[in-house]
């Protein structure tokens, strides 16, 4: 685990559901997420692709590394399945930032390689927490 930078954001979040953060570093994180029987859909051992998505989710956020970073849109595409028993790892990078707005890759891979997940999430770094009221 290489974290140069302290995670400030998505500091509660269940790691067992969402990842492990792995590295961290100025614009860019990776998640490790074990997969376990609790994500599984069917009796073959597929994972849901909910909990490979919240990998995903999560190492953008920690790339953001801003305490009121949300996420506002996802483009993804799932590029193959994953087992239970898997390991995804999800790493995010910032390619795009305009005013509040922080445009993120995303690529999630399993231990052979195989990109199992890519995508593009545009994140939004407000001035308060998103559930404060104004005033």
């Amino acid at each position: 685990m290489l974290l140069p930078m302290e995670p400030r954001t998505h500091l509660l979040i269940d790691r067992t559901l969402c990842g492990e953060p792995d590295r961290l570093t100025d614009g860019e994180a990776v998640v490790r997420l074990e997969t376990t029987d609790a994500m599984r859909v069917d009796e073959e051992g597929l994972v849901h692709g909910g909990f490979v998505f919240g990998a995903a989710d999560h190492a953008a956020m920690l790339a953001v590394n801003h305490p009121n970073v949300v996420l506002g849109s996802a483009e993804v595409r799932f590029e193959a399945p994953v087992r239970v028993g898997d390991v995804v790892t999800a790493t995010a990078r910032v390619v795009g930032e305009q005013g509040r707005r922080r445009t993120v890759e995303v690529e999630a891979t399993v231990e052979d390689g195989s990109t199992v997940l890519t995508g593009t999430l545009t994140c939004f770094v407000l001035d308060r927490h998103v559930l404060q009221e104004a005033g």
